[in-house]
Parts: structure tokens; sequence; C-alpha cells
């Protein structure tokens, strides 16, 4: 069977909405941003759906971290407190403004940062916390404030993954001072490229938007460009395309939760396999579907399962990522600027202590995780075919290795 994906028609929801809108861009002549309307209707409807007062459109995901870091213009040297498991575009941003992320662990099976671990990740060089949802299930926002709240630092969200996930206090993206989202090609709705970053901040969303455009105030008095800054904005073209997949996403996320909970139920009691759902006061987004394998219960573990479902065109990634981010070049060998190793020739001693014991959470996790795809075009017999190819490829792995 051929499943839906995400980098493809076959996974994607684009139709006439979206071609109205396009067309009507066109039509206008106005491409960019600046002069046009189609961005500025992207940023108002999303800021209404998200319930914030403030979404400011950017280039990218990246560019969305990138602009929240900037809007709190942290000195060089400063620490960010951040995950362990991301991927590289949420942490480049951090470097290229001078700070220095300050990794703290996670919970070993949502992937998650914990209060307890971002607290064991503070110092008083912290000037911000960056919290992410990974895979669409919510980080205890709540707890993780109270802790940077006792600092004196504001919390970023990096809601990437997780379009309408909620917890108790209402839907990401609006828990924090700031929150970045993506709109890349396998995010839940996309423009190709993209993101935004929200805020009900006033002063927070005005540093924002300043940084999208080269720190020029469009419409403001006496006008300059008062502080470095980037060209980050969103073309109308996208935007056209945003707008119009915003207007599907609700919908769309109901249905990744039904796929999800048909997977929960089918994959229920199986030995050797370990789901990993959202706390019961919180609303998951499952930009992904993880589940965990035993290595002990099933030789191999998450590798083994992964190439007994292979054989079924059924795509799986073992560890999601290959190794913590932290052990990666650019942090390994600090390879940033020339031979400078700058910000990393700012940081403490302490913040560049990768040892393993300190990230037992990221090792067990990685170690064990089992990263499915999902969208919202998977129909049941989709489910029902993934979830029985996943309890087959578990019991065979587990059967040889019994027999090995």
């Amino acid at each position: 069977m051929s499943l839906p994906d995400d980098q493809s028609a076959s996974g994607r929801s684009f139709d006439d909405v979206e071609l109205q809108l396009v067309a009507e861009v066109l039509r206008s002549g106005t491409l960019t941003s600046t002069k046009g309307t189609m961005v500025k209707r992207f940023e108002a409807a999303v800021a209404e759906l998200m319930g914030v007062g403030h979404a400011v459109a950017c280039a990218s995901g990246s560019a969305a971290v990138h602009c929240a870091v900037a809007a709190l213009d942290p000195d060089p040297g400063a620490e960010i407190v951040t995950t362990s498991i991301t991927d590289m575009g949420a942490l480049t941003p951090l470097l290229y403004q001078g700070a220095v992320p300050a990794f703290a662990d996670v919970d070993p099976v949502s992937g998650n940062v914990t209060p307890e671990s971002v607290a064991a990740a503070i110092s008083d060089r912290t000037r911000a916390v960056i919290v992410t949802h990974l895979f669409g299930n919510p980080v205890d926002v709540a707890g993780v404030r109270a802790v940077a709240d006792r600092a004196g630092v504001p919390v970023i969200e990096d809601a990437a993954q997780a379009y309408l996930a909620a917890t108790s206090e209402g839907r990401v993206g609006g828990l924090g001072a700031l929150g970045a989202f993506s709109l890349q090609q396998g995010k839940h709705i996309t423009c190709g490229e993209g993101g935004f970053v929200t805020s009900n901040d006033p002063e927070l969303a005005r540093a924002v938007r300043l940084f999208v455009n080269k720190s020029w105030p469009y419409g403001e008095p006496n006008p300059d460009h008062r502080s470095i800054a980037l060209n980050y904005r969103l073309t109308e073209l996208q935007g056209a395309v945003a707008l119009g997949q915003l207007s599907k996403l609700p919908a769309g996320v109901a249905r990744r939760r039904e796929v999800a909970a048909q997977l929960d139920e089918a994959l229920a009691g199986v030995p050797g396999l370990t789901l990993a759902p959202a706390r019961d006061d919180h609303e998951h987004a499952y930009w992904r579907y993880i589940v965990h394998i035993d290595p002990e219960v099933v030789p191999g573990g998450p590798v083994a399962v992964a190439a007994e479902l292979r054989p079924l065109g059924i795509a799986a990634a073992p560890r999601y990522i290959s190794k913590p981010a932290f052990r990666c070049g650019v942090f390994a060998d600090r390879n940033t600027m020339g031979d400078s190793h700058w910000p990393f020739s700012l940081a403490r001693p302490d913040a560049l202590d990768y040892s393993a014991e300190r990230f037992p959470g990221t090792f067990a996790f990685l170690d064990s995780v089992l990263v499915l795809a999902l969208n919202e075009r998977y129909t049941a017999k989709h489910t029902e075919y993934v979830a029985r190819g996943l309890r087959t490829a578990v019991n065979s792995a587990r059967d040889a290795g019994v027999r090995a």
C-alpha cells in the first residue's frame, strides 16, 4: 500500500483555495509584502486562530527562532537554555546572535525538556529559555515558566511541529513571551518555506517586525535603521498559499488526532512497544507519531523494527536525529566564525560540558524512539495498514532475536 506523503500532493491539501489567492496576488502585480496585503491578511488570521495579540510572518522556521531571540537582544556570551533534541535550524540562530546554547536534558519518553531539566541548566548568565514542543506534544510550559520566572528570564516556544497543540492554559505559541512556527514543506501547513512569530507583547512583536525588515520601521515617524537586522520577509505568493492552508488547519489537526487515537488503540499492549501520548490535560498536534521499542525485549530495538517496516513501504526513522545536537561538529568542535570559536569563546566551561552523564534522558530517548510519518490524508485503511505492519515488525524482530 502507498501511504500519503507530505512531500508530495498525496499528503498535502492544496486546492482551488490556494490557487485563487495566488491568482489574486499575481493579478495585483505586487509580490513584496511591504506593499501588498496578503501577508498582512495571513498575519491577522493566524493571530486570531492562535489566540494571540500579534503574529509576524518571516522567511522560515529558523528565521522565526532567530527573530524571537533577536527581539530579546541578548548580550554576547549570554546563555539561552534549549533542548538537546532539535533541528540545527533552531540552534544556529542563537549562535548568530552571539548567545551560547545551554542544553537541557529531556524526558526519555516525550523527548521534551522538563521544569527540572531546565532548572538544572539555568545559570546567572541565562537570558531566555526555549522549549520545543517535539512532534506536537506540548511541554509543561507552566512548570518551565515558573522556573524561568524565578530566574527573571522569558520563555520562547518553538512550536514548529505543534500547530494547535494546547495545555490547560491555552494553545501553544501564546504561553510564553514569544512563539516560533514553521511553514516548511513537511509541517502541518506549508508554503514551501516560511514561518511566523507570535506574541502577546506589543513591544516584542514590534522588535520582531523590525528584525524581519532590516530594522526599518515601516509607517512609523522618523524612520531609521537603528539596529542590526536582516531581510527575513515572506513574499505575497507565500502568504497567499499560507493563508489558504490556514483555513484547513483545524480540520487537519483534528484528523491527525483521530489517526493517532486509532493507532494508540491498535498498538496497546504490544510487548516491547511503549506509546508516548500527551498528558491528560494537554492536546497533542501529532506532527509525527512516535513509539518506543525496548531493545531488552526486541533485540536491535528501533533499528531492527525500522528495517522490518521498510519492505512494507512504511517510513520509520529510528532515533529521529542521529545524535544529540551538542554532538554535532558545530558544538563539539566549536566550528563557527573563522578560528575565533565565537561565541563559545565567551562561554562558561560548564555551559560547554556535554558529558553523556549529564543527559541520561537524551540518550535513552534516542536509543529507543521510532518516529513514524502521519498526516491528515491517512484513511482508516492507511492507519490499519501501519498498525498491522508495526505489530508484525515488532513481533518479527523479537522472534528473530530469540532465534539468534
